[in-house]
């Protein structure tokens, strides 16, 4: 058995027993001597619409009790390769935008210093501008980005800078991601005018509509994406919209004609080699799922992260 930190056996202790951490592993109070911090940002002060992802955090630890400790498809076993723990939660603030988005960075920022990647789980969309804020800090990253939407938008509201929907723009602004290698998969659905990827466009950022990924199918548009990200260093961030609604309705704005969760995950798979240096996992709005589906959905996605992530670690250290 690994010196590393282990999940409590389902064998004894039942899932629906004991403290609720992501995937039932130790609640640590510091990142330090971790490879993978698991870390909560409940925080939705970027919402524009429907609000509840500041609960998301807490019912992905209560579902992401359902993990288990290997791999099926990889037979990668993260906690022995790596080791992994629940950092808690970082510090936000309901009530003053500005002051949460410090905070988030100032959380994020000490797991990078402690030499451990951040897996985070959110919140909205906003959360990943601190979070790439921290992890970016030394030079840009590449950016691997699921989501039904572009998240590219200038303003809103009379010239408010900060929501979910203007992460990515900010993002490119301030030189915490390369637009060369800032790649968008599955992005669909109305939009408020014609031209509102034009911009991103403009930058580079690749953009990769759903249709196009439903022609050509998850094995050559992963493939596609890694040409595009290279060997550098990237952040990955999964909205959870970008899966179909029938089997991710708990998030604030659902878009019909996404992801099955089985194409999903075979793309989460293909990332495998790629330097992932922090991930997130956004947009689980409890309020509205049923079941604990969408939770479920985005406690499978942390999971399929951390494989590849672990196994990213285990390989350096190889070398």
């Amino acid at each position: 058995m690994s010196n590393f930190h282990q999940p409590v056996d389902a064998a004894e202790v039942p899932r629906f027993a004991g403290h609720a951490t992501f995937m039932r592993l130790p609640a640590v109070p510091t990142p330090e001597g971790l490879d993978i911090a698991l870390v909560g940002i409940p925080w939705d002060g970027g919402t524009t619409n429907r609000a509840g992802t500041r609960h998301g955090p807490r019912e992905i630890r209560n579902q992401s009790s359902l993990m288990r400790r290997v791999h099926h498809v990889t037979r990668v076993s993260p906690f022995e390769i790596a080791n992994i723990a629940d950092v808690g939660d970082v510090s936000v603030n309901p009530i003053d935008v500005l002051d949460a988005l410090k905070r988030i960075e100032a959380g994020i920022a000490a797991i990078v210093a402690a030499g451990a990647v951040p897996l985070a789980a959110g919140g909205d969309h906003l959360t990943s501008l601190p979070s790439l804020r921290a992890v970016a800090k030394a030079r840009p990253v590449g950016l691997i980005h699921f989501d039904a939407h572009s998240d590219t938008n200038d303003t809103y509201f009379g010239g408010n800078p900060y929501t979910h929907g203007t992460p990515f723009r900010r993002a490119i602004e301030e030189g915490l991601v390369d637009p060369q290698r800032f790649v968008q998969i599955g992005i669909r659905g109305s939009i408020y005018d014609g031209d509102e990827h034009a911009w991103a466009a403009a930058q580079g950022v690749r953009i990769i509509y759903m249709e196009e990924f439903v022609r050509r199918g998850p094995a050559d548009v992963m493939a596609e994406v890694r040409r595009i990200v290279g060997d550098a260093p990237a952040y990955v961030t999964f909205d959870i919209d970008s899966i179909d609604p029938s089997m991710a309705p708990g998030t604030g704005t659902p878009e019909i004609g996404g992801f099955t969760t089985r194409e999903a995950q075979e793309m989460l798979r293909l990332l495998a080699g790629i330097d992932i240096v922090g991930a997130d996992v956004v947009e689980v709005s409890p309020p509205f799922d049923l079941a604990g589906m969408t939770a479920l959905a985005g406690a499978t996605v942390m999971f399929e992260l951390m494989c590849v992530i672990a196994a990213n670690i285990a390989a350096r250290r190889a070398r």
